[in-house]
């Protein structure tokens, strides 16, 4: 069983980064889900595909791997430009601006 230890992309639907600084240690599912016939729900019998641990350090979730005995795989995460610079919502009307903004 190989685990995946990545760093959680950021929410694309808010500006924050929260939840995106952890690093995460997941385990692959082991078996299919089942889809419920009545209902119409998924199911799996595979409770340590629920299981996500989180550590604050990479070194730290490669050490747990390492300490049980897991083969594990890093997923390094892509890095914003540097030169992005944040913007507030009134600069869209500033007089400064190099072309001017329209609809």
């Amino acid at each position: 069983m190989t685990v995946r230890i990545y760093q959680p992309s950021r929410n694309a639907m808010q500006s924050g980064s929260a939840r995106s600084r952890k690093w995460v240690l997941e385990f692959p599912p082991k078996d299919s889900r089942e889809l419920d016939p009545l209902m119409g729900w998924t199911s799996s019998r595979d409770t340590q595909a629920q299981v996500r641990l989180r550590f604050d350090t990479l070194k730290q979730a490669e050490d747990y791997a390492r300490e049980h005995k897991l083969d594990y795989v890093v997923q390094v995460p892509h890095r914003r430009a540097p030169n992005v610079r944040p913007r507030g919502y009134g600069e869209n009307f500033a007089t400064d601006r190099r072309m001017p903004w329209t609809h």
